[in-house]
């Protein structure tokens, strides 16, 4: 009998259909992440002067928000490993598709402030969810640039709620944004017929037809069969226990405090600025239209530092690209605060965009691999919770800081910080206990695990 490992499958395969097509739905999911963010900072001009907001209102509302998905990343995230990651997407499009319409037709702002929160518990599972099923289905060699590739989705529905602000929004309402939250609930039937499951929830569940399926669409020369070996007894042994509490066995707590702390600031700084940049240029002395401008290049930044970011990870480490980007991105918040050039605002806005939504695209894979698999969304799921209270504590902050009249663009200094302790948790990272799925390829073509990988 054939002894098959089906994750060393996936991570010695190469790029193909059945790669490409996961690829394009996690885009296209995480693109409504990257969407539902963006289009508060890019409504809220015109939904404050329609309700006669307060800049304290307005950052509570979407306080309010980041902490239905921090309850989304704790309840929901940690399930998809034993009930199925696909099934908790299905979840989490339709609460986000449901209740975002909900907020578009909200007549005063207590009734969209609760669907808001809704919405929001199902976008709290969503990234988690995505990134380790797009992690679990790349080919080692380019799961990097990969992940970092369909992660630029988020930016793409971030550009996309830009442009709905400049070229829709002053011809229609603010609430198209949120009718456009529609659509993951019209594609969902199509989204349930195309999208696999994990291979691991597949195991688990010893549906060896599924898991055949699979690997045969990611190396169709396998000729794989439900009579293989695919080494069950191990990964049911791996599976068992509490998957929270393995995030601090097998000397994991350190790394896995260092992470949080890391993950705390970066999300602090970048649902800091989806929220208040427009606001904040507006109040510089930018019309609206401008003020949205600066948006969308922080979303190209955001992409640039994704892909450039991701290629070079995989060629020298993500640690190193991390860590170079945080740095960068405290020098930029800093001198940003000091410039006064429109030309110059631009660049570094696109350069802000690299050194937070950018680095936390490259930061997910990285920490999604730093785990077992049985334990990836599990450990995704939680540093993205603590993540959170950076969030909901980030857009009330600079509500408290703008409202004490400090210039605008002097807020931007205070990112500095933020970036610096971001760059001091990867620091801190032990990777000699992490897993990152260490394979090697026999010149045979057999696969064949290390011990790491069995951790």
């Amino acid at each position: 009998m054939r002894s098959v490992i089906a994750s060393d499958i996936i991570a010695v395969s190469k790029f193909n259909r059945f790669h490409l097509l996961v690829f394009l739905w996690c885009f296209y999911a995480i693109a409504f992440d990257g969407y539902e963010i963006a289009m508060y900072g890019v409504g809220l001009p015109w939904m404050m002067e329609e309700w006669d907001l307060t800049s304290m209102q307005a950052g509570a509302v979407g306080s309010y928000s980041l902490f239905g998905m921090m309850m989304g990343a704790l309840i929901l995230a940690p399930i998809s490993d034993k009930y199925g990651r696909k099934n908790v997407l299905v979840i989490c499009m339709i609460l986000f598709s449901v209740f975002t319409l909900g907020a578009g037709i909200a007549p005063n702002l207590t009734w969209f402030t609760v669907m808001r929160f809704i919405a929001a518990i199902g976008m709290g599972a969503l990234m988690p969810n995505v990134i380790s099923l797009m992690t679990e289905y790349s080919p080692k060699q380019n799961r990097a640039i990969i992940v970092a590739a369909m992660y630029c989705g988020y930016s793409i529905g971030g550009i996309l709620a830009s442009l709905v602000g400049m070229y829709i929004i002053p011809y229609t309402d603010w609430r198209v944004l949120y009718f456009i939250g529609i659509l993951p609930l019209l594609t969902l039937p199509i989204f349930m017929k195309q999208f696999p499951e994990s291979l691991s929830y597949y195991l688990a569940k010893k549906e060896f037809g599924k898991v055949v399926e699979i690997l045969n669409k990611v190396k169709p020369e396998g000729d794989f069969k439900e009579t293989d070996d695919f080494r069950l007894s191990e990964a049911e042994q791996r599976g068992k226990g509490s998957p929270v509490k393995k995030l601090f066995t097998n000397k994991r707590a350190f790394s896995t405090i260092s992470i949080w702390m890391a993950v705390f600031c970066t999300l602090m700084m970048a649902y800091g600025l989806n929220t208040w940049l427009p606001k904040m240029m507006q109040d510089s002395g930018f019309s609206i239209t401008s003020s949205l401008s600066f948006n969308l290049v922080l979303c190209l930044g955001q992409i640039g530092g994704s892909l450039i970011g991701g290629y070079y990870a995989g060629k020298i480490g993500h640690r190193k690209i991390l860590v170079t980007l945080f740095f960068l991105g405290a020098v930029t918040f800093v001198a940003l605060s000091a410039t006064t050039n429109t030309i110059g605002v631009y660049l570094l806005i696109f350069m802000g965009g690299a050194c937070t939504v950018g680095a936390m695209n490259l930061a997910n894979p990285y920490i999604t691999e730093y785990y077992p698999r049985e334990i990836r969304t599990t450990g995704m799921g939680y540093s993205q919770a603590i993540g959170r209270i950076g969030s909901i504590l980030a857009p009330t902050l600079i509500a408290f800081l703008l409202s004490t009249g400090m210039d605008p663009k002097v807020a931007f200094a205070t990112f500095a910080l933020p970036s610096i302790i971001a760059a001091v948790g990867y620091i801190l990272v032990q990777e000699k206990h992490g897993s990152f799925d260490r394979v090697v390829k026999e010149d045979t073509e057999e696969v064949e695990s290390e011990k790491t990988v069995t951790i």
